[in-house]
């Protein structure tokens, strides 16, 4: 099979069009043949050397796909409600930039009604990842307000659309006026630009002073101070990255006094039943607002997964490079179809 591989480490030129032998799902697991593969922030990383695969997954990057199922574990796939030739989309640790992967059938989930290939592998990383840390972590709930760090990223864009469904007020950050045009035609209620706003300051005055309950935060290092003043009392601030640095300097006092919780959470690692419960609360509450087009997936570009005509035979270089520049609203993903 044809897959997408990281030659060496460093920028997006090392990725190239290689060939591998298929994978074989073993015992509750099943074999996709890839319609399309998500593009995430983690492939960026593990691309540049600094975040490997798990043991026991895939070098290959790639965290979510989406394609028809060709084999597997039929038993697992009986009690999962899934049968071969079923259109599904999946969580993996690994594997996903490859025309077949091998995903843990409790990390899949049909693809939702009405929606492409391309659209459904925009969904499984970052929706499981908003749930876990939003919902399960965060503990927000309906009349709570929400600050999103990075609006404009797959995981922003998802954020404020749950949230907002969630019935939560919403206030998103971006770094361009555009960008926060376009995250208050998701649905958020405020947007900060904040190159040109001081966030902290602008949450304290949408808020009348009181702050927000929940921070989702995929900077860290300096900000988490910053943010720290931006929640109400008995707020929870969720870390899901560390794109700013991975030491943050807090004030233990204000912690005590405003009672409030720093959590965080990597989803890479975990174990398939972790992913699973969070796979069945998606499709339980999740899955039903995609279908009705509460929640919409927001694809920004689309490449050529095999693409003769690009010098590594492959259109991967150039996503990870739009990646990088973060330009984009919403999501990158991989079209396998094109070849």
């Amino acid at each position: 099979m044809k897959v997408i591989e990281i030659s060496s480490f460093g920028g997006p030129d090392v990725l190239r069009l290689a060939e591998r032998a298929m994978p074989v799902a073993g015992q509750g697991e099943l074999c996709l043949q890839v319609s399309a593969s998500g593009v995430n922030r983690p492939d960026v990383l593990q691309r540049a050397g600094h975040y490997p695969a798990p043991p026991g997954a895939s070098d290959i990057p790639g965290l979510e796909v989406a394609g028809v199922i060709v084999s597997g574990d039929l038993q697992a796939m009986q009690a999962a409600g899934l049968k071969l030739g079923d259109r599904v989309c999946a969580l993996v640790a690994g594997g996903g930039y490859a025309e077949f992967c091998v995903a843990p059938v409790a990390q899949c989930l049909p693809v939702p009604k009405g929606l492409s290939d391309v659209e459904a592998a925009s969904l499984p990383e970052t929706f499981f990842t908003v749930w876990s840390n939003v919902v399960d972590r965060g503990r927000l709930v309906a009349g709570e307000a929400l600050l999103v760090q990075g609006g404009t990223s797959g995981i922003g864009v998802t954020a404020i659309q749950l949230a907002k469904a969630l019935g939560a007020t919403v206030i998103a950050t971006a770094g361009s006026d555009a960008k926060c045009d376009a995250i208050r035609a998701l649905g958020a209620d405020h947007a900060i630009n904040y190159k040109t706003q001081d966030f902290e300051a602008e949450v304290k005055r949408l808020t009348d002073g009181r702050g927000v309950d929940v921070v989702l935060d995929m900077v860290a290092g300096d900000y988490v101070a910053r943010e720290l003043n931006c929640l109400a009392e008995d707020g929870r601030l969720v870390i899901i990255a560390v794109q700013g640095g991975v030491k943050s300097e807090i004030n233990a006092g204000l912690v005590m006094r405003k009672r409030l919780t720093i959590t965080g959470s990597t989803l890479r690692v975990r174990p398939v039943a972790f992913k699973q419960a969070i796979a069945e609360a998606c499709l339980a509450k999740v899955w039903p607002l995609l279908e009705d087009g509460r929640i919409k997936p927001v694809v920004h570009s689309v490449y050529a997964a095999v693409d003769p005509a690009r010098p590594t035979g492959s259109g991967a270089a150039t996503a990870h490079a739009l990646m990088e520049s973060n330009q984009h609203v919403g999501k990158i993903v991989l079209n396998w179809r094109t070849a």
